[in-house]
């Protein structure tokens, strides 16, 4: 019977092969896996202006646990701020949303104003509860106070969405374009291009138009939110420690890391630093550029939507006077051989615009705002109304008689 067993030599072969391949092995690198962070590093920030759904890069998970294990690792490693400041903004904003009870992945102004009303309410509840929570952060406290203000227009804008033929902006209009046909031709000439144009176009906008203007303030609104709540949600859970960190990744610049500063040093001055400092970002570089955007759009109805916001928009930080108190529209010019004057209950600016909004903004509302926060007890209890309270007080739509009647009243002519 023939073996079938391998002979001496088969076996010594066999086990040079063997040895070889196992010096083979042992001579390779040893392949180390790759941090699990190492996917979030250097991403970009690609929806940081709150015009699209979900967070500041699709590649970053909205699991709050998964995003703090990446942070900390990459942390523990040593990487520098700088390659996982997107991962850290997002982490930031995660938080925010969670504290605010908004969901992010929803979160999406193209989605429309109904599928966007609760978060577009909660941003401003929100607000107020930083505001309410922590007494230093003036700036919550006005975001949701004036935000509280600017809502209610929204709101405004809902209704005339439905009704356009009802009280809204078509019978603004023909208000104002009754009084222009029995005001003297040379002072309508040099009245502001804001108001002629809400006299001419004000009957003509249609829902297509409101509903564009829609979507344009809830793209603001969240990039606003984007960029200063997270770091307000930072500083509560860190202290400066967080705010530093914002500031080695690039996500806020040195003169918010001031702010912060101003804010920890726990004085009255210091609050008010940081007050206009976060209101300058807000509305200088937040969303300056989108306000001209929005302006310039549908032209020329941008121009007349972000002019009925301006006059409809009285915030609602007591003493703060309404904008066609605060700088009204008065013209005069030679009639027939005689000076006369037309002095407008109208603004004589538009929101939209940068440097007469700022000069509002600083005129009238920080220093009034600055007053109520001044005062502890009464700010506490003002801060703490609730929201709603405030949404309903501003309403356009149930003021309309009267605001038409005041126009009419206050229309005057002198000479």
């Amino acid at each position: 019977m023939t073996s079938l067993a391998p002979s001496p030599r088969a076996l010594a072969r066999i086990a040079g092969l063997l040895t070889c391949f196992a010096l083979a092995l042992g001579a390779t690198p040893t392949v180390h896996a790759a941090p699990a962070y190492a996917m979030y590093l250097d991403l970009p920030t690609v929806n940081g202006d709150g015009a699209g759904g979900g967070g500041l890069n699709p590649a970053l998970p909205l699991d709050e646990s998964v995003l703090l294990d990446a942070l900390d690792q990459a942390r523990a490693d040593g990487v520098a701020p700088a390659r996982y400041g997107t991962l850290l903004h997002h982490y930031w904003l995660v938080v925010s949303t969670r504290n605010a009870a908004i969901d992010l992945a929803g979160w999406d102004p193209a989605r429309g104003v109904h599928a966007n009303e609760r978060t577009f309410n909660q941003v401003y509840v929100n607000y107020l509860r930083l505001a309410t929570t922590h007494p230093q952060f003036w700036w919550a406290g006005l975001a949701g106070i004036a935000g509280g203000s600017f809502a209610s227009g929204f709101f405004d804008m809902s209704d005339v969405g439905v009704v356009l033929d009802v009280p809204g902006i078509h019978q603004l209009g023909n208000a104002v374009a009754d009084l222009l046909r029995n005001t003297p031709a040379e002072l309508v000439d040099i009245l502001p291009a804001d108001i002629k144009l809400l006299a001419t176009e004000g009957s003509r906008l249609s829902a297509d138009d409101v509903a564009w203007y829609q979507t344009r303030l809830m793209i603001m609104q969240k990039h606003i939110f984007t960029d200063l709540v997270p770091m307000h949600e930072a500083y509560v859970a860190l202290g400066m420690g967080g705010i530093e960190e914002m500031y080695a990744a690039g996500v806020i610049d040195a003169d918010i890391e001031a702010a912060w500063r101003s804010i920890d040093s726990g004085t009255r001055d210091g609050y008010i630093d940081a007050l206009i400092r976060m209101t300058d970002r807000e509305q200088n570089h937040v969303i300056a550029d989108q306000w001209d955007a929005t302006a310039a759009g549908r032209a020329p109805i941008g121009r007349v939507l972000t002019y009925v916001s301006t006059v409809a928009g009285k915030p609602a930080v007591p003493g703060v006077r309404a904008p066609g108190i605060f700088a009204s529209a008065t013209v005069r010019a030679d009639v027939a051989g005689r000076t006369l004057a037309l002095r407008t209950p109208l603004p004589d600016f538009n929101w939209a615009d940068r440097d007469t909004r700022w000069t509002y903004i600083t005129a009238d509302l920080v220093p009034r705002h600055v007053d109520m926060e001044s005062n502890t007890a009464f700010a506490a209890s003002f801060l703490g109304e609730p929201f709603w309270n405030k949404l309903a007080r501003g309403r356009l739509i149930p003021r309309l008689p009267e605001l038409i009647a005041d126009l009419t009243a206050q229309w005057q002519l002198t000479g």
